[in-house]
């Protein structure tokens, strides 16, 4: 009878022993474990610590005596394994009261694991701080926390465990900072989609600390002090070290099996070792990566407990494969679900591989229906044919089901066409006729066929506004709540009357919300001729969560827990209005708040519901700059909660004339280009100050709002010799003094360009967007032979008694 022994009896090496079990009632199995236990859960065990498991026995699946008894497996815990030879196939077993015995095997599989990263800084062992890899580290973890009335908690490392823990120490009632060396979070996916995440963990009250490196820790008698390498220090009771974990190789190197480039060990496609009695799997061996074709280390149960039925298989003598693992992990963040599979951008430029990608937004199932949630996907692909490449999705609901249709066809060698192809079960509860995934697949067809050029993030992020123009196609509502710095408001439905409002001479970078109008209105463009034209991927979602910082801010009073200011159904004033705007995306609950708010009399308050993340946040500063009074906040599973109250006539306007000083008042009379552009500075610097201002532009000072391409309109002798006079636009504006026939000018924006210094016309926009009224004087244009079309679309016509009006209510008139 052949005796096949086992070590390790966790996830893969417990599947192994009874794989081979139920195939063969014969063979002899021992099964070692270096522990007190085996077959446990380890991905429960920062949910024991949380208390959102509260039974522990829960956590084991089965114990030593009912998995020996039911699979007649000779089950020895607390044994190590110290020593494999593998000559005479034998091994030497160490037991906890410190005696060794020998003993022999016929086939031999290695599970031992990882174990985890804990590099040798000064103060690392000292009390408080905690690895969590086992049931053991587990129940230390937990009795500190209950002995020692943990307040605050550091967690080091950001990725999956990393933020389940953090999650967990707050349940446990600890505020918790985490520490990252990188950027971002969570490494398998890419910083814009770790964004969203960076986002839920701020509106969580939990602390970031990305790009900081840790290098000693102190233990005082408060507890303990995280040293940063930039000089920062952070004082805790609590330490939980996630950096990482390495595979358990010691046994095989010592064995002289061979290992891998990665330091993982070795195995063929059936799993076996440089020795052929011997095989391996799970977090201890590296196996080549189905897209890249090279090794790499896979720390996932799924693959490990795959691997022990192929394994289990071929001991007995089949010759089954093992196709290998691409990565598919999912985690829950306080209410987020974050899933990855395959590779991300990151990685596919690292291995040099040419990769397309795509950011999409959807809903966990169709919007009409109650509590429908957002939910956004990337993913790359070739572009060459469309070949899948990766996946990641954030979102709160239908996450997992997603990224497991995507992983199939990934494995399946499959395409973004594949996407489209998936027939998915629809209902409105359940998902949408237009599934999430298959939008994906559709705009990443139009990406690959050129029927759409899409910009990043960091492409809006880096861009020269002088050789870029910002076109946001939302409406003109949306657009006063929500917009970017220095762009242009064309709405989408009024693109078609504008089109001379849009250059050919610059790249034009389309966006809104979440993407969808921005590709609408690159086809409008595009069936017009448009060829400079871009659309933002993943919309200003993607870019704003990108963008914001991240950085801890103590004591500031509107970083407050949420948990501190959650909404007590006894709390709701009896006349409050409950108004909900889940599905809407931003700045569609704002907007909704803002009418809302409108209808109801003083006094009165409203409780409104949002998915939009960023919507807590905004509608703070909403009531900030009107006066009203923000009550409270919550957010649960997706879900954001605010309460307002609608402040009365009288406190509202105290509370404006108290935050918002009187405002500026400008007449521009001149043309001449350094005029103007100290004009627009002096305009920007006090609307930066939050002051009403306005620009009234009179006689030449109209060739200062003079748009580059007007419509062609017809004019009598004197209004056509007018302009032929004139400048035709602001880049014809000359100088005061030393314009030298233009070359001044030219020398002038030739600095400001090369200093970095913003051009005329981008301060303007800036301008615009930050609320600055530009007035044109009617009579002046009558005299000049100026039409209204000529001017941007932004401007409004006037006369004396509105700039009267204007100036009678600012603290300040300055005439140019």
């Amino acid at each position: 009878m052949s005796k096949i022994v086992i070590i390790g009896g966790v996830a893969g090496g417990a599947t192994t022993a009874a794989r081979i079990r139920r195939n063969n009632e014969k063979v002899e199995i021992i099964l070692l474990e270096k522990g007190q236990y085996i077959s446990y859960a380890n991905c429960g065990l920062p949910y024991y610590i949380g208390g959102v498991i509260t039974d522990r026995d829960r956590l084991f699946v089965q114990t030593p005596e009912s998995f020996g008894n039911r699979f007649n497996i000779d089950v020895r815990t607390n044994s190590e394994v110290i020593h494999i030879n593998k000559e005479d196939k034998t091994i030497q077993i160490k037991k906890d009261d410190g005696s060794s015995y020998e003993e022999s095997y016929d086939k031999l599989l290695i599970s031992t694991g990882a174990t985890p990263v804990k590099p040798p800084l000064p103060g690392i062992d000292s009390e408080g701080i905690f690895t969590l890899r086992n049931v053991n580290d587990t129940d230390q973890i937990k009795a500190f926390i209950d002995n020692r009335n943990v307040k605050n908690a550091v967690v080091i490392g950001g990725g999956f465990i990393g933020l389940e823990m953090a999650e967990n120490l707050q349940e446990a009632g600890a505020k918790v900072s985490i520490v990252e060396m990188a950027d971002q979070v969570m490494a398998p996916i890419d910083f814009s989609m770790a964004s969203l995440v960076h986002q839920h963990l701020l509106e969580k009250d939990v602390d970031l600390y990305l790009k900081e490196a840790v290098t000693s820790f102190e233990k005082k008698d408060a507890g303990l002090i995280v040293n940063f390498k930039s000089g920062k220090q952070l004082q805790t009771d609590l330490v939980i070290l996630s950096i990482g974990v390495r595979p358990l190789t010691t046994l095989a190197k010592e064995a002289n099996l061979e290992l891998g480039t990665t330091g993982g060990i070795k195995v063929n496609k059936q799993l076996q070792t440089s020795d052929k009695d011997i095989y391996a799997i799970g977090d201890a061996i590296e196996f080549p990566h189905p897209i890249t074709g090279k090794p790499w280390l896979n720390y996932l149960a799924g693959p490990a407990n795959r691997q022990g039925r192929i394994a289990g298989d071929n001991i007995l003598g089949d010759n089954r494969e093992y196709e290998g693992a691409i990565g598919t992990a999912i985690a829950k963040v306080f209410d987020l679900t974050v899933a990855s599979t395959g590779l991300p951008a990151k990685r596919l430029k690292q291995e040099g591989i040419e990769y397309l990608s795509s950011t999409t937004h959807g809903s966990s199932h169709a919007g009409y229906y109650p509590d429908a949630l957002p939910l956004s996907i990337k993913i790359t692909f070739s572009p060459k044919d469309g070949k899948l490449y990766g996946a990641q999705i954030v979102g709160y609901d239908g996450v997992d089901k997603r990224i497991d249709q995507i992983a199939l066809i990934i494995k399946h060698q499959g395409t973004i066409y594949d996407l489209m192809a998936v027939e998915h079960a629809y209902a409105p509860p359940f998902a949408s006729a237009k599934d999430p995934v298959a939008i994906a697949g559709y705009t990443a067809e139009n990406i690959l066929k050129g029927k759409l050029k899409i910009v990043t993030w960091r492409d809006l992020k880096n861009a020269d506004l002088n050789k870029v123009v910002l076109v946001d196609v939302c409406t003109e509502a949306e657009c006063a709540v929500s917009t970017l710095p220095g762009s242009l408001n064309i709405p989408l439905d009024d693109m078609r009357n504008r089109l001379n409002d849009i250059p050919k001479d610059k790249d034009v970078y389309l966006f809104c919300a979440v993407g969808l109008r921005g590709y609408l209105a690159y086809r409008l463009l595009a069936g017009q001729g448009f060829t400079n034209i871009y659309s933002l991927s993943g919309g200003t979602k993607i870019y704003k969560a990108a963008t914001i910082d991240t950085t801890p801010k103590k004591n500031d009073s509107s970083n407050n827990s949420i948990r501190a200011n959650e909404i007590k159904e006894n709390t709701i004033p009896s006349e409050t209005i409950k108004i909900d705007a889940c599905g809407l995306q931003c700045p569609g609950p704002i907007m909704k708040l803002k009418q809302s708010i409108d209808e109801i009399e003083p006094n009165q308050c409203i409780q409104i519901t949002s998915t939009d993340p960023a919507f807590a946040r905004d509608a703070e500063a909403w009531c900030g700059s009107t006066g009203n009074q923000f009550i409270s906040k919550n957010s649960e599973k997706g879900k954001h909660t605010i309460l307002i109250k609608k402040s009365s006539p009288e406190d509202s306007n105290s509370a404006k004339a108290v935050s918002s000083p009187k405002g500026k008042t400008f007449i521009m009379f001149s043309d001449d280009l350094d005029k103007a552009l100290a004009t627009f500075i002096l305009a920007n610097g006090a609307a930066a100050t939050g002051q009403k201002v306005t620009i009234f532009f009179t006689f030449w000072g109209l060739n200062v709002i003079k748009r580059a391409n007007k419509p062609k309109l017809k004019k009598d002798l004197i209004s056509r010799m007018f302009s032929m006079m004139m400048p035709s636009d602001s880049k014809k504006l000359k100088l005061s003094q030393m314009n030298m026939g233009g070359m001044g000018r030219k020398m002038m924006r030739y600095v400001m360009k090369s200093k970095n210094i913003d051009s005329l016309e981008s301060l303007r926009r800036q301008a615009l967007m930050s609320g600055v009224e530009f007035i044109a004087c009617q009579m002046s244009m009558d005299v000049m032979g100026v039409d209204k079309e000529e001017l941007l679309p932004e401007v409004t016509i006037g006369g004396v008694a509105t700039y009267m009006e204007r100036a009678d209510q600012a603290n300040g008139n300055l005439f140019i």
